[in-house]
């Protein structure tokens, strides 16, 4: 099964925006079209996002967003990242009226679409603790990893697709950002964002496929939703998930153990990048020699 879905109707798919033929839509958000688009010039396959803007001052932030995107992404170089190739603003009569986003095509499935075994889940997490690493080192913060956005294509190449809502380390973001069932306690409660908030994201990710659960997120009460809240989370809202491997017993040991290092409340007690991404290497060298629920950590 391939991302380019059917094309929709005439009426419904535009012939071209900003100059590039489109072909059919391949994903859709609150704000924005994503379509299969050709480059005129090369014949290239591209992914072209497309931001309408109806009320400029209210909705102009979603546009900011790519702009943003853009710009981080273009600081990255990583096979597991997608790469971004061109921003443009769209305007009429001085009014910002949307963006074009030109990004690589990737033919594949997401990952809440494939559902791999536990052998598969690993080699994937190993790709995506990779790719988040490289973001680690140039001092950015992906901050919304989940499994939607993540691309497997037939001959099994990894992608993350949605820089989105990446940010500067360090940064504290004006409104809560994330998606509940991955978000990490800071960004729920508008905290600093560091390389700690992907590892959250990355474990609660792999633990919704290994597990099918979620890992409910600790909103902050209603009405305090746009201040900066002080002091510990509730602890009733934070009690850690059961095992991943009491819940799928595929589930090795030491994969186990390092979601839940990965999972904790607390910024300064997960594991790192580099060590979640150690852990599965060698979870991988166990399983393939048939040891994978003999080995402790």
């Amino acid at each position: 099964m391939s991302t380019l879905p059917m094309p929709a109707t005439m009426t419904q798919l535009p012939k071209e925006i900003d100059g590039y033929p489109i072909l059919s839509m391949i994903g859709e958000g609150a704000f924005s079209k994503i379509y299969a688009a050709k480059d005129p010039k090369t014949r290239q396959l591209l992914a072209l996002k497309h931001v309408i803007i109806n009320d400029p001052k209210k909705d102009d932030r979603w546009v900011e967003q790519m702009e943003s995107e853009t710009r981080i992404a273009n600081a990255l170089d990583h096979p597991v990242l997608r790469k971004v190739f061109h921003f443009k603003r769209q305007r009429r009569w001085l009014k910002s009226l949307g963006a074009v986003m030109l990004m690589e095509f990737v033919d594949g499935r997401t990952l809440d679409v494939i559902k791999p075994n536990v052998q598969e889940t690993i080699r994937i997490f190993i790709h995506l603790a990779q790719g988040l690493q490289h973001i680690e080192q140039l001092g950015f913060v992906h901050c919304d990893m989940k499994p939607i956005n993540v691309l497997v294509t037939s001959n099994g190449d990894v992608k993350i697709i949605d820089l989105g809502q990446a940010c500067e380390s360090g940064t504290v973001k004006k409104r809560i950002q994330g998606t509940p069932g991955y978000m990490a306690p800071e960004q729920a409660h508008r905290r600093e964002i560091t390389p700690a908030t992907d590892v959250y994201n990355l474990g609660a990710t792999m633990y919704w496929v290994l597990c099918g659960r979620v890992i409910p997120t600790a909103l902050p009460p209603r009405g305090q939703n746009n201040g900066l809240t002080t002091g510990a989370v509730e602890e009733r809202f934070l009690k850690p998930p059961i095992p991943a491997n009491e819940v799928n017993r595929d589930v090795p040991n030491i994969v186990a153990k390092t979601i839940q290092e990965a999972v904790d409340p607390d910024p300064a007690k997960r594991i790192t990048m580099s060590k979640f991404l150690e852990r599965l290497e060698m979870a991988q060298g166990l399983l393939k020699s048939g040891n994978g629920q003999e080995f402790e950590i």
